[in-house]
């Protein structure tokens, strides 16, 4: 989820002038509004065209081996377009690396909406939205408005990351549901990473690094996502 900044680009986007800072966050932004809306394009598209019905047969056959697989296979796709995301030399390379991370998360969300979408109310994906964007336009505005930096809270995702992982493979191996706590507690961790991230955005991205930032802004926000859909299909 995090994307390792490079400090050879040059100054961070808070020590550039006023403009070329207005103009870096402009486009992050702009890029992760396309990436939320190739998203949901996407979404549609898998549903629309059956494959989301095939992907499910799939994960079925293989049982939880099949989701340790998957879970394996986005890290790998998640660090390898983190890495094209951030690439020096190459404009194409970059945003290679934002179309692969949108598409992989497209595919894993398959099984989550597929049971949202069948096993509960029509307005419950909706609703998950609506509060996601919500909760992010709400942690942005602290810290676009305080001009904090926030980066101290790097070393506590990390950890806090790893140990999620522990709970995840554990509960995919052994057969057991972490639960709606568990849920409540990654979307308070999903929360500190956005507010993470958008702390990185004002005072740790190079105005070159629009790309990048963006990418490490939808893997939180659809991380954040993820466990408030959780939440409410669980409820309903």
């Amino acid at each position: 989820m995090d994307t390792a900044f490079n400090s050879t680009y040059g100054n961070s986007a808070a020590d550039a002038l006023p403009e070329e800072r207005a103009r870096f966050i402009r486009k992050t932004y702009l890029h992760l509004a396309a990436a939320i809306l190739a998203f949901i394009v996407l979404e549609g598209f898998l549903f629309a065209s059956g494959a989301a019905y095939s992907i499910m047969s799939v994960l079925r056959l293989g049982g939880s081996m099949s989701w340790l697989i998957v879970l394996g296979a986005f890290m790998g796709v998640s660090y390898l377009a983190s890495s094209w995301a951030n690439s020096q030399t190459s404009s194409g390379m970059q945003y290679a690396g934002l179309a692969l991370y949108v598409v992989a998360e497209a595919i894993i969300f398959v099984p989550l909406l597929f049971m949202a979408a069948n096993f509960s109310s029509g307005d419950v994906i909706p609703k998950a939205g609506i509060v996601t964007l919500g909760l992010f336009l709400g942690i942005t505005s602290v810290v676009f408005l305080t001009r904090k930096d926030f980066s101290f809270l790097g070393p506590i995702l990390a950890i806090g990351g790893f140990v999620a992982l522990g709970f995840i493979v554990a509960s995919i191996l052994f057969g057991f549901s972490l639960g709606s706590l568990f849920a409540f507690v990654m979307v308070a961790f999903a929360g500190t990473a956005i507010l993470y991230e958008t702390s990185n955005v004002l005072h740790r991205y190079h105005t070159t690094q629009h790309v990048a930032a963006s990418l490490t802004l939808f893997a939180a926000i659809a991380l954040l996502f993820w466990y408030i859909l959780s939440i409410f299909s669980s409820r309903d």
